[in-house]
């Protein structure tokens, strides 16, 4: 979707400014709300993907305005609510009403399991449905998409045309997988743009920008 999340190549928004020896939470309160994001998620109620498209649903003023962690305790506020997990009220209490049968999960992450289960990951690499269409060094160009659902083509590079650097091998699709529309495993390239395709003529002549695309995005190319 075309949200406040996709803020590439976008001017009037400030410089960047890198925080020294930046701390991985900032309060205890965020350390909490990752926990929490990451036992729900663990549930299966619903994907990455499916967190991912939920942040970017966000209203943009307010995502803009928000801190990091408060965009995904929002988020997870909201998927709660809408798989039927917990009420918009019993959140805003902060105390869960009783429930003789409450909405079941399928998994429950335990304090015995969580270091083992997420040092080995939770890798989203798939067997590849059908070969490659494209190779290294192919030219492609990028579909013109603006989808209002969750996509990981940046409005920056859509429609703009770049050379394949690398096949990775095929990975679970975000676009389908956030909505429980299927894995859908797709081809994975970086394709590098040079900047004056995406930037014009103001642009260094020199840089190039690499992005990772799914086969899924790409509208055609040569070899």
């Amino acid at each position: 979707m075309n949200g406040a999340q996709d803020l590439g190549g976008m001017h009037g928004l400030g410089p960047v400014m890198p925080e020294p020896d930046e701390p991985v939470f900032h309060a205890a309160w965020e350390s909490r709300v990752f926990a929490l994001a990451m036992a729900m998620g663990f549930t299966g109620a619903w994907t990455l993907d499916g967190s991912r498209a939920a942040r970017e649903a966000m209203p943009p003023a307010d995502y803009l305005r928000s801190s990091y962690y408060a965009i995904w305790l929002d988020a997870l506020e909201r998927q709660l609510a809408a798989h039927g997990l917990a009420r918009p009220d019993e959140i805003a209490r902060g105390v869960p009403d009783p429930d003789p049968d409450p909405a079941p999960v399928a998994r429950v992450l335990t304090a015995d399991i969580l270091e083992p289960r997420y040092r080995a990951g939770f890798p989203s690499d798939r067997p590849a449905p059908a070969p490659a269409r494209f190779a290294v060094g192919d030219a492609v160009t990028m579909r013109n998409i603006h989808p209002p659902t969750h996509t990981r083509l940046p409005r920056y590079v859509r429609a703009k045309r770049g050379t394949v650097l690398r096949v990775h091998g095929t990975f679970v699709l975000p676009d389908t997988n956030a909505y429980g529309e299927g894995e859908n495993p797709d081809w994975l390239y970086t394709v590098a743009f040079p900047s004056s395709e995406l930037w014009g003529e103001d642009a260094d002549p020199n840089g190039r920008v690499t992005v990772a695309v799914f086969e899924h995005y790409i509208a055609g190319g040569r070899t």
